[in-house]
């Protein structure tokens, strides 16, 4: 991995980093907290060897006293002054074990000095055990220079000469506050950086473009962002051609994205376009249904004749989705109870949208979509226009397999961190086991910021951007060179004659009979838009 991959991995889980290292923060405070306090006080004394009267002497002294000094460390450390100590203090009922502890001898190098540090709970209890234990030092190094016994007069040539006495403790040496947060921070660190790791090693949901392409070997054509906006009953997007990137919403940034994904369509093959597609996505929830919906509307937009078959016979969404009657459709055509152009309905202003909902729910949806009738009626619209289907899911049941075999490809839909690369593997498994070919990957719910994010509107778009003016004159868009094509071939799109209404002409009376009007399957989004224009 390279330095560019932990620092994706340490953005990806930068929240979680940071709580853990506030949490060891806080367990290191917390731990601190809970500890007895110890207080240390210092008491130290000199060690003197022979007198002082001329320099050679007082040489030979000091050089006996250095070389006394240390075996003077064991005995600060022996019972015999932890008894002389209890009694000095008077700690009756104490062990010189639990005394002998709470000392520390030491001597500082190159000198005749010991210095004795002791704890206490408070900082008097740790003063006077200092000053009681150097008093016993020297009584006990007088006993070993006596020859073991007391001295009944004067001193011995070596002894321990108090300096001075301990100093009150202002503050606790223990437990140290700041040394436990700074350990609790730092293992924080480490224990965030290690969740991140292994969150990233087994964490095998979608996340990029690039490592989809890598892990499945399919190319993704398109991402489209989160739009929070879209509820159950509004999951449209207006395509009218807004480009002003300054003032971007949601809807903007779901458009231009679409707008992605149909120019890629229309330059998969440019000699031998797609005409017969298949949306569907490894599970339920991805949103492939949304996202044919706001797909057929781009295609359209862009003066494409395009019919949306809801070919998901278990879970029909795409009438409740467009507001349209619902209970005929796709069904009553296959089983013969109605003709097509009875049940197609148009969408939007344009006519370039048609739409052939579901139909009754059947006890066999496989063996209806995979059906020499549902194959003709395919062939017959894709004659006239490009057919989007919107297909059941590809692990739970067959259905998109069976109807994808049958077509030019299918483009499976997968939402970022949610679909797995298992989950994505297999439904291109079950895809080519069925020799269908799959056209590319749509990744949904892209989020707009962070790790994963593909959009930048509304940042350094300012010099390839034109806010509309009243002045200047709409400007019709570019015909889509497939629509051009198919008019070449065939005037007459939409005929009568194949079953679907004229592209030119509103429909009849005959044709819209208990449809809604176009103004009704506006989406409340563009009602609103409307009216502020207005």
């Amino acid at each position: 991995m390279e330095l560019r991959s932990y620092l994706q991995i340490v953005r990806a889980h930068w929240l979680a980093i940071i709580a853990l290292v506030l949490l060891g923060g806080i367990v290191g405070f917390g731990w601190a907290f809970i500890q007895p306090k110890v207080y240390t006080a210092d008491a130290s004394g000199y060690v003197s060897a022979g007198s002082n009267d001329d320099t050679g002497n007082a040489l030979v002294g000091d050089n006996l006293a250095q070389s006394k000094v240390k075996s003077y460390i064991d005995i600060g450390s022996s019972r015999a002054v932890a008894q002389a100590a209890i009694d000095d203090l008077g700690l009756q009922g104490v062990a010189p074990e639990s005394l002998v502890n709470r000392i520390t001898v030491t001597n500082p190098s190159g000198t005749a000095l010991l210095k004795v540090s002791a704890t206490g709970p408070t900082p008097t209890d740790a003063r006077d055990l200092a000053e009681a234990w150097l008093r016993g030092i020297a009584t006990q190094i007088q006993v070993v220079e006596n020859g073991g016994t007391a001295p009944t007069t004067g001193v011995g040539v070596v002894q321990l000469v108090p300096l001075d006495s301990a100093v009150l403790p202002s503050s606790p040496s223990s437990p140290n506050t700041r040394l436990a947060i700074g350990i609790g921070l730092i293992a924080g660190l480490i224990g965030g950086f290690a969740y991140a790791m292994i969150r990233h090693t087994f964490d095998r949901r979608v996340r990029s473009a690039e490592a989809v392409e890598k892990e499945v070997g399919v190319p993704v054509i398109g991402s489209i962002p989160i739009d929070r906006r879209f509820t159950d009953s509004d999951r449209l997007v207006s395509m009218d051609g807004a480009t002003d990137y300054s003032q971007i919403d949601d809807d903007a940034a779901v458009a231009e994205a679409l707008r992605e994904v149909r120019t890629n369509l229309q330059f998969m093959n440019v000699d031998n376009p797609p005409r017969v597609i298949v949306v569907t996505s490894p599970l339920p929830g991805d949103g492939k249904s949304t996202t044919i919906a706001n797909l057929a509307i781009a295609l359209a937009a862009a003066g494409q004749p395009v019919v949306l078959v809801d070919a998901d016979l278990r879970r029909p969404t795409v009438s409740k989705t467009f507001n349209l009657v619902e209970g005929v459709g796709l069904t009553d055509v296959l089983a013969g109870r109605s003709q097509l152009m009875d049940v197609l309905q148009p969408w939007g202003n344009s006519g370039r949208l048609m739409i052939l909902a579901a139909g009754k729910t059947p006890p066999n949806p496989s063996e209806l979509l995979g059906s020499e009738r549902m194959h003709s009626l395919l062939s017959e619209l894709s004659g006239q226009a490009m057919v989007l289907i919107d297909a059941p899911p590809l692990i739970p049941v067959t259905d998109a397999a069976i109807l994808t075999h049958n077509t030019d490809g299918a483009l499976v839909v997968a939402s970022v961190n949610k679909t797995t690369y298992e989950g994505l593997s297999k439904a291109m498994q079950i895809l080519e086991r069925a020799n269908a070919r799959p056209l590319g990957i749509i990744l949904n719910r892209v989020p707009r910021r962070g790790p994963g994010s593909s959009y930048g509107y509304g940042y350094g778009y300012g010099a390839y951007t034109t806010r509309p003016s009243e002045e200047s004159e709409p400007v019709p868009a570019a015909e889509d060179p497939i629509s051009a094509a198919a008019r070449e071939l065939d005037p007459t799109l939409f005929s009568p004659r194949s079953g679907i209404a004229p592209v030119a002409d509103p429909p009849t009376a005959d044709q819209t009979r208990a449809l809604p009007a176009p103004a009704e399957a506006v989406t409340r989004r563009e009602m609103r838009r409307q009216a502020n224009r207005s």
